[in-house]
């Protein structure tokens, strides 16, 4: 039987593992720089993957009101990619969203890799859908003119 990650939601003490986690992936432009104090500030949203107590994969799940939420900051360290820890990260936050909010909730996420996403019975939709996202984060991003991400959405009806 394949050895599944552990999925849980962060803690203060994740603050290091979180921040070394996303600045692999910063560079090369496929999440945001976030500060140590950021992540700290919003260490509720974070979930995060564990094998054998290491600290693998982290996301943060955004609520933008309105039942809408935004899974960000998904990343995974090299080592453990392509061992289903994207995967069940997803599948924890679904199963969260759906235990926690009421039955018109929708999750998007705007990304590189819109096939893993629909993986997990998320669509293809138009970024305009989010106007939320686009003036809160969108407006600000180095890449706004050029912006290289696919939204995804899955909803309640999904």
């Amino acid at each position: 039987m394949k050895k599944r990650p552990f999925i849980r939601r962060a803690d203060i003490s994740d603050v290091d593992s979180i921040f070394s986690l996303l600045e692999m992936y910063t560079a090369s432009g496929i999440v945001l720089s976030r500060s140590k104090e950021d992540i700290a500030l919003f260490i509720g949203n974070f979930v995060v993957a564990e094998f054998d107590g290491l600290v693998c994969g982290c996301a943060a799940v955004r609520f933008f009101g309105n039942d809408l939420q935004e899974i960000r900051s998904l990343v995974i360290h090299p080592a453990y990619q392509n061992k289903g820890v994207g995967r069940a990260i997803i599948e924890y936050i679904i199963a969260r969203v759906r235990k926690t909010q009421n039955s018109d909730w929708r999750i998007f996420a705007l990304t590189m890799t819109p096939e893993f996403f629909c993986k997990s019975g998320f669509k293809v939709v138009e970024k305009n859908l989010f106007p939320e996202k686009i003036w809160s984060d969108c407006s600000k991003c180095a890449k706004r003119d050029r912006c290289d991400e696919t939204a995804v959405l899955l909803t309640a009806q999904d």
